[in-house]
């Protein structure tokens, strides 16, 4: 394993996600992370974890979880979240495509509204691939393309100009799903659904859902 420092840096995204995101909690997000962490158990490693708003849902069956956050003051904010949490969380730097991790480490691995801005993709999965032991889990919740012709098309026009530029590299139109198979998880459950906790109706459609490392 190999300490590595990153250079993200989204000041003003990060600040503004930061306030976003705790309303979301109150719009519907809480049940929709109490959801995707329910059951799990054992080491986990949680992707992108921004400002910890999964943290306080973490069962306490986990055992711990190693949260890896690039953005320096989405982190900082972690840290205050892992400080009240039940579980032990160690809030750590680092990015999606080359986690601070042994292979085979975590018996599961989270990620949460993170794949829509990780700059590759398929790197980011094979990463996650690669720290879970074999019949690990990768808990996903996450928004996606649209499988509505037209706002597709309207989210695709949007990755193509301002949406990445505004919104700390965010992309709307990802399909994650697809992704998660490419990179050899079995999808064990996948729900659908549309859910718009702000302004921001290009990022309405969700999925959240569980696949394993075979």
């Amino acid at each position: 394993m190999t300490e590595t420092r990153t250079q993200v840096h989204h000041p003003l995204f990060a600040r503004v996600f930061d306030r976003i995101s705790r309303k979301g909690e109150e719009a519907g997000q809480a049940e929709h992370r109490q959801r995707l962490l329910d059951g799990l158990s054992g080491d986990v490693i949680e992707v992108g974890a921004g400002n910890g708003m999964n943290f306080k849902h973490y069962p306490s069956t986990v055992k711990r979880v190693l949260a890896v956050e690039p953005e320096s003051y989405l982190r900082e904010r972690a840290q205050q979240s892992a400080e009240k949490a039940t579980v032990a969380i160690e809030v750590v730097d680092g990015v999606a495509d080359r986690l601070p991790a042994e292979d085979g480490a975590f018996d599961a691995a989270v990620a949460s509204l993170v794949l829509c801005s990780v700059p590759d993709q398929a790197a980011a999965l094979d990463e996650l691939r690669r720290v879970l032991r074999p019949g690990g889990e990768l808990r996903f919740y996450e928004h996606v393309v649209a499988d509505r012709p037209g706002l597709a098309r309207v989210q695709r026009a949007l990755d193509a100009t301002v949406w990445p530029r505004v919104a700390g590299g965010c992309h709307a139109a990802r399909d994650t799903a697809m992704a998660i198979r490419a990179a050899g998880f079995e999808i064990q459950r996948c729900e659908s659904f549309a859910f718009v906790p702000c302004p921001a109706l290009p990022t309405a459609p969700h999925i959240l859902g569980v696949a394993r490392r075979p």
